[in-house]
């Protein structure tokens, strides 16, 4: 397998970065994490100015392997996340540019694109936990709408979001895999509420959302109803596979820093210290050949990321904790500091072996669908 580059895809790293170096420092400063409103604008301004410089379509127009190149650079050179845009850029979008019809992509492709509709995924339910199939929030069809009533929580950016990506069952008798439809929710209809949530590290980034009677056209529906479910693996093999791409670029980034740390502090002289600053540096080197690796099988099956996603999340999230907590060895006593750099990523780093599917789940898919053993009774 070649993971070499191009030259067309070296010319569009090139001009990328030149492009890169030129607009950063024009950019307001970001807002109070408090403040989401105001993250919001901050981060569909800078989504426009993506789009008006020709590299908003990379998510979905351009190959995989552009998109890789397009978010290795942005992060190495310190280019504001997408933040409020994620779930449309990475996850929602993505999936709609697979699976939906002309029309569904005509009407919320170029919005997300341009940074004028913010949206949030309506997946995980209280009483579901890690068994997404196993949600309950029911929709049932009424003329040319569904209306849906239940819950969801974890709902991600819901209380500035315009759209949700959302999980329902539409067909209760049915086997729980078989009897689910994703649509596409507006979050300004009747019978939504959006209660946030506040994290360990005190932002509210996230939500419940309960839904009483909400009215959706059927018209938003992505894919067949009852099918919802294949088109979620789609959704997730995004989420897995290519949405974490930055964020290995920055853990590299502050293994850097770190090492620059423990040697302006004294720590580099624990010899127990520099051996796992090495082996992180030997993980995050291997994760990114593995990034490289799903990204051209993703280049060879029209685009959608593989199970192989799963295997990148599974080993990412655990390593990603695992820098985290070599950075509180870095800092000593200072790692109660919230004010230090790295202490507030320690507490989000926790997150990440339930985000996106916990390592319980991907541990399965591996175990199933790349290694070939039988599925548990």
């Amino acid at each position: 397998m070649d993971l070499t580059y191009t030259p067309e895809e070296e010319e569009f790293r090139a001009r990328l970065s030149q492009w890169l170096g030129k607009v950063l420092a024009t950019l307001p400063a970001k807002p109070s994490p408090d403040d989401w409103p105001g993250r919001r604008a901050h981060d569909l301004g800078w989504q426009r100015m993506l789009y008006d410089a020709g590299y908003a379509d990379v998510h979905w127009d351009a190959s995989p392997t552009m998109r890789l190149i397009f978010l290795e650079e942005t992060e190495k050179a310190g280019a504001p996340y997408v933040g409020a845009n994620f779930v449309g850029l990475l996850h929602a979008g993505p999936t709609i540019a697979a699976e939906g019809t002309d029309g569904q992509r005509a009407r919320w492709l170029p919005p997300i694109l341009r940074g004028e509709e913010v949206w949030c995924q309506g997946f995980s339910e209280p009483e579901a936990g890690s068994d997404l199939a196993a949600l309950r929030t029911r929709a049932w069809r009424d003329g040319d709408d569904y209306v849906v009533s239940g819950s969801k929580i974890w709902t991600s950016h819901a209380e500035v979001a315009d759209w949700c990506e959302l999980l329902v069952r539409t067909d209760p008798e049915a086997p729980k895999h078989k009897g689910i439809t994703w649509l596409a929710m507006p979050m300004d209809a009747p019978g939504v509420t959006v209660r946030p949530l506040r994290t360990l590290a005190g932002s509210a980034e996230f939500a419940e959302v309960f839904l009483d009677e909400v009215r959706v056209p059927v018209a938003n529906r992505v894919g067949a109803e009852n099918d919802g479910w294949r088109v979620t693996m789609v959704t997730l093999s995004f989420e897995r596979g290519t949405a974490f791409v930055g964020e290995v670029v920055a853990c590299r980034r502050v293994l850097g820093e770190l090492a620059h740390e423990a040697r302006r502090n004294g720590r580099w002289d624990d010899p127990v210290l520099r051996r796992r600053l090495g082996r992180l540096n030997a993980e995050f080197r291997a994760l990114w050949r593995l990034t490289q690796w799903n990204v051209s099988e993703a280049e060879s099956n029209g685009g959608v990321p593989g199970v192989g996603g799963s295997v990148f999340k599974l080993r990412y999230s655990h390593a990603r904790q695992e820098l985290y907590d070599t950075a509180a060895d870095v800092l000593g006593p200072d790692c109660l500091d919230l004010d230090r750099p790295w202490v507030l990523d320690r507490l989000s780093a926790l997150s990440y072996t339930i985000a996106a599917g916990t390592s319980q789940i991907q541990r399965t898919i591996v175990g199933e669908r790349i290694l070939g053993l039988p599925k548990g009774r």
